[in-house]
């Protein structure tokens, strides 16, 4: 198996999606320019986070028409594995890989804190070696993080099970409406990250990168990318195993 990082001028957080692949879950992993449509063999694509373009207009709406967008669109619709990590979840929304906006946080001040979200779905790539229920420790860092859709999209996303994050309490406990203290910045139902309907494609505004060692403070962020291992060793078993049915059927 094999990871990209896509850079894009004004990434931040590249450096640390590469860590946590390399040296923590140890796996193989590649810088992707973002001038580049080549996704060099990559089973998984992460957007990371930072200010793409300075973020300019809006976040991600520059790095949205970057060459390696149309690479990342066509992997996506194949069914490749696609993160978008903060500044990476707002080029997803953008780029209309996933539903919805992102707007200022609702106090108008940048935040970089340790929240809490919870994992609401574990049958997706990014989450099947986490619990249902189970409360992260993981950082955020924007100043644009406040998720918002219309009515009738914020009933689909709950209706296909698309929302995989809530921000919550510390104890896992419902964020309260207006507490800022559980849901920063302000999401419409406390909304942390969220899916596409084929479950390929997951954007969440925390950053799991900077949580991968006790010593940043919190390892919770390591079930995404363990998740993410796991899930595709299951399925190159399940490839091979496929393979090998054919090859005993006679001809």
């Amino acid at each position: 198996m094999k990871f990209g990082v896509v850079q894009f001028p004004g990434s931040n957080c590249d450096a640390d999606a590469f860590h946590a692949v390399s040296a923590i879950v140890r796996q193989p992993v590649e810088f992707i320019w973002h001038q580049s449509e080549n996704l060099a063999g990559c089973d998984v694509v992460i957007l990371p986070g930072g200010f793409a373009f300075g973020d300019y207009l809006r976040t991600g709406a520059i790095a949205r028409f970057s060459p390696v967008m149309k690479a990342v669109e066509r992997f996506a619709r194949g069914g490749g594995l696609v993160l978008g990590i903060c500044n990476g979840f707002q080029i997803l929304l953008e780029a209309g890989l996933l539903p919805g906006a992102m707007m200022r946080n609702q106090g108008l001040r940048f935040l970089c804190r340790q929240v809490h979200i919870r994992v609401e779905a574990t049958d997706t790539p990014f989450t099947s070696a986490a619990t249902r229920g189970q409360a992260l420790e993981i950082p955020i860092a924007h100043m644009e993080g406040n998720y918002f859709c219309e009515a009738a999209e914020l009933a689909e996303l709950e209706r296909n099970n698309q929302i995989i994050f809530h921000y919550v309490r510390s104890d896992g406990g419902d964020a309260d409406a207006g507490d800022r203290e559980a849901n920063p910045n302000g999401s419409l139902h406390a909304i942390a990250g969220i899916c596409n309907r084929e479950r390929n494609v997951l954007g969440l505004m925390p950053h799991p990168e900077r949580a991968v060692e006790l010593g940043l403070g919190s390892a919770d962020g390591l079930v995404i990318f363990r998740s993410l291992v796991a899930s595709l060793a299951a399925a190159e078993s399940a490839r091979q195993r496929a393979s090998g049915v054919r090859a005993a059927v006679p001809a």
